[in-house]
């Protein structure tokens, strides 16, 4: 079986469905280990609802034997939650990249 990659690089939906098959989980059996309803998931996993809160993330990153920060969202928001505490590192990264 190959080695899941640390951290992924697709979106939210993508990344669940690819790991679904690497474990070879159906949307129910998912449903079953994680609470959410397998219609839930397909919504997730085809992009036609948000990426849920980080609670969800970490409910199914459990079921799908990653860590949570394997998902870019995840990580996104983690660096969101840190810079809001540093303006002043938000104003220098907004001048350098304008």
């Amino acid at each position: 079986m190959p080695r899941k990659k640390r951290f992924s690089e697709e979106a939210f939906g993508a990344t669940v469905e690819a790991l679904m098959n690497e474990i070879g989980v159906t949307y129910r059996e998912l449903a079953a280990k994680t609470g959410l309803s397998a219609g839930y998931l397909n919504h997730l996993v085809h992009g036609n609802r948000p990426v849920p809160s980080n609670d969800v993330v970490k409910t199914l990153a459990e079921a799908l034997e990653v860590d949570p920060e394997h998902f870019r969202e995840y990580r996104l928001r983690a660096i969101t939650e840190r810079l809001e505490a540093m303006p002043e590192l938000i104003d220098r990264l907004y001048r350098r990249l304008a």
